[in-house]
Order: C-alpha cells, then sequence, then structure tokens
C-alpha cells in the first residue's frame, strides 16, 4: 500500500516507513487481516454480549468474569485477575518488556440501568456499546487473528481488561496496574483502546481535579429561625466568588460546577448543601491554583455569612461549618515528538493513508504518561456516537480498517519475524 500524499512524512523515519511496509506484507499479517473481516460477526456477538453485562463505577466484577473466559478460550497464557477486577492475559515471546494492550470494561451508567442491546443491520445500539465495548472487542480481535494467524512477534504482549476508567473510578484499575512495581518495570508500551474511530492519537493527558463542596449548619425554620446560616447561600456565594477566577487561554483551563444538592423543603433553612465541582487545565499549576481559589472563596463565603449577624444569630451560626473532599484526581502529562510510539502510529497512518489528529484528553493513557512512560490512545475502528447516553450506538462498517491500524501499530512496538 502506497503512502498518503495527504499526509507529512517529511519528519517521520524512513525506517520505520520501511518496517511497517514490511511487516504488512508478511503472509501471517495479511492472514490476519483477512481474519478481521471474516469474524466481523464474532466481533459484533462479542459486543453486544459485553454491553449487556451490567458494569458500573467500582461493580465490573461481571464482566471481569466474562473477559477471563474470553482470554482462556482465545488461547492467552497466565490468565488472571488482580485484586481490583483488572484481567490479563499473555501472549508470550522472546523478549522479557511487554507491549501492553488494554481497553477498560466499566461503564458510566450505575447499577439498574435498562440495558437494551440490539443490532440493526451494521449498527449496534445500546447503553455502552461503543464506550467501551467496541475498544474491548477490538482488543478480543487482535487476539483472536493473531493467534489464528500465527502472527510471530518478538516481544511478549500483555492484555489488559482494565476497571475504573469512567468518572468517579478516577482510573483506578490502570493506578493499580502501574502501582504494582513488577508491571511498572516491564511495561515497555502501552496501547490503550478507547471507543470507536480511527482519527485520534491521544498522546498528551489532561489532568483534573474533582471535588464535593459539603456545607453544614443548624438548619430551621424559613420563619421563625430567619437569620440562621443557610448552607445553601454559602454555597451561592462560592460560587460567585469562584466564578471569578481568572482563566488563561494558554494552557487551557475550564472549571465546571457539575451537581448541586440540599434543602428538604421551601420553607426549611437547610442542614446541609453539597455541589460537584471539576476543575480541568493542560497545566498541573493552573489546577493548584483553581483550588486554592476554591478553597479560599468557601472560606469567605462562610465568613460572610456570619458577618453582621446578632448575637442570637451568632450563637445558632455556631453549628456552620464547611469542607472540600478530593473525589478524583487524574494526573496530566504528555509524550514527547521523538517518542517511539506516537513515531509508530503516525507511521502506521501515513501507510493507511489515515488522517489522524494528535489531542489531549483523559484517557486510562494518563496514568502511564504521567509517570514518563511511553502511551497512547486510540480508538476500536467502526463510528460511535451517543457517548455516555441511552442512545448510544456503534456502526460496524469499516471496522477491520481500525483493526489494521492497531494490529500494525502493535507490530512495529513489538518485532514481528517473517
Amino acid at each position: 500500500m502506497p503512502l498518503s500524499p495527504k499526509l507529512p512524512t517529511a519528519d517521520l523515519s524512513p525506517a520505520l516507513l520501511q518496517e511497517i511496509s514490511r511487516v504488512a506484507a508478511l503472509p501471517a499479517v495479511r492472514g490476519a487481516f483477512a481474519d478481521f473481516l471474516s469474524h466481523e460477526a464474532q466481533l459484533a456477538e462479542w459486543q453486544q454480549q459485553l454491553a449487556k453485562i451490567p458494569a458500573p463505577p467500582f461493580g465490573e466484577q461481571l464482566r471481569s468474569e466474562w473477559m477471563l473466559e474470553r482470554f482462556l478460550e482465545l488461547g492467552l497464557e497466565q490468565v488472571r485477575t488482580d485484586e481490583a477486577a483488572n484481567v490479563f492475559g499473555i501472549r508470550p515471546a522472546t523478549g522479557n518488556r511487554y507491549v501492553a494492550l488494554s481497553a477498560h470494561i466499566d461503564t458510566v451508567f450505575p447499577a439498574g440501568t435498562p440495558l437494551n442491546v440490539r443490532q440493526q443491520g451494521s449498527r449496534l445500539y445500546g447503553p455502552g456499546v461503543s464506550d467501551n465495548a467496541a475498544g474491548v472487542v477490538a482488543m478480543l480481535g487482535i487476539a483472536a487473528a493473531i493467534s489464528r494467524s500465527r502472527v510471530r512477534h518478538t516481544a511478549p504482549i500483555l492484555f489488559v481488561a482494565n476497571v475504573g476508567e469512567e468518572g468517579e473510578g478516577d482510573l483506578r484499575g490502570m493506578r493499580h496496574i502501574f502501582a504494582d512495581r513488577h508491571w511498572l518495570d516491564s511495561i515497555a508500551f502501552n496501547l490503550v483502546l478507547d471507543g470507536a474511530g480511527n482519527d485520534t492519537i491521544v498522546a498528551e493527558a489532561l489532568g483534573s481535579r474533582r471535588f464535593e463542596v459539603i456545607v453544614r449548619g443548624p438548619g430551621g425554620h424559613s420563619w421563625s429561625d430567619f437569620g440562621t446560616p443557610n448552607p445553601i447561600v454559602v454555597l451561592a456565594r462560592a460560587i460567585e466568588s469562584f466564578r471569578q477566577t481568572p482563566l488563561p487561554v494558554s494552557p487551557k483551563t475550564t472549571f465546571n460546577i457539575g451537581v448541586i444538592r440540599g434543602g428538604t423543603s421551601v420553607n426549611s433553612i437547610p442542614e446541609s448543601a453539597s455541589m460537584r465541582v471539576d476543575i480541568r487545565s493542560t497545566s498541573t499549576a493552573e489546577i493548584e491554583r483553581l483550588e486554592r481559589a476554591l478553597r479560599l472563596g468557601l472560606d469567605t463565603a462562610v465568613a460572610d455569612e456570619t458577618k453582621g449577624m446578632s448575637q442570637s444569630a451568632k450563637a445558632r451560626a455556631l453549628g456552620l461549618s464547611a469542607e472540600i473532599v478530593t473525589i478524583g484526581n487524574r494526573p496530566g502529562g504528555e509524550l514527547p515528538p521523538e517518542a517511539r510510539i506516537l513515531q509508530v502510529i503516525r507511521s502506521v497512518d501515513a501507510y493507511l493513508g489515515n488522517v489522524a489528529q494528535v489531542q489531549r484528553a483523559s484517557t486510562d493513557a494518563n496514568i502511564p504518561l504521567s509517570l514518563g512512560r511511553e502511551a497512547i490512545a486510540i480508538g476500536g475502528g467502526g463510528t460511535g456516537g451517543g457517548a455516555h447516553t441511552l442512545q448510544e450506538w456503534f456502526d460496524c462498517t469499516g471496522r477491520d480498517f481500525g483493526l489494521k491500524r492497531i494490529l500494525l501499530t502493535l507490530l512495529a512496538l513489538t518485532g514481528v519475524s517473517e
């Protein structure tokens, strides 16, 4: 396959481009390419089976068990589940450092969400069918094709179905893996499969911190206890103060107040109120600056709520308190342009004629990137939409192209013999 004239290749290694062309021409690799097309029905069936298994935050056990069975069926070795419910399988080789291929198995949907998964033509519908059933099934498709086509890779491949990527899972599955000195030292590259598509390369980890802000007070009746500190008013004051914090255009920095709770009735002064705040930036220093502004705004709001009160009101205000609890902390990081894994995926895209943009996002790759390890996140092929909604969908059309992209990237990292 010739290089696409649309893609810039001047800064890519000619030797690497030549190696990818060589690998793609090997009979076993061509057999794997054909395997993707001939087994599409199996991939779609796996995808539906997986999407029908609930995997709410901190409740992924049933999917872990399903993945364990699939890894065993595919002939992977040393198949096991760790304490966090991550599932591992290995294709051994002569090398002593792994190339990891991973995909998260959790969803954003709480327990009890109806999982009405169905297929209409080439499209699959249902919660989580794209994010991340598409990524998980792409990983299974790669493992199956390598086995059936007998591709001989040089470095061992570690397949990982990990938990805790979404929301308040806070990347706990990947954190658990890289907290293990064995995996930290033995994983050379981490290729993360997340969602559908072929048009992005996440090589920059977007950092974020999330907080629960809680204000408590004595509460009371809206008439007889008027003047008692109101936790909702304290939150409102804190929000107004925090909202005025200046934000830089570069590095891009954002905040969001996504949830507010509190109160029981319109004529009751609430005993408590809370809000959830999300802060994101490409700069850790900016995240820390906004966290300080949030804490200062809350302290000022508490002081302002009690300022000028009568002595009797101040006595009632003794029960006023506030706290900020960290509920999420995703570290940032990024690959240098010369990183091997980034050069490989860009060279594979050049070979395939695929146009993909390097982007910054929050994915499982945040953890290895924050530790200075080489990692990227890419899609599992096909197309998808409606992520994190009950109307989520995935179109299997062209999935094989995405699987070719993943396989060539994987094999260029592991090395492959004739």
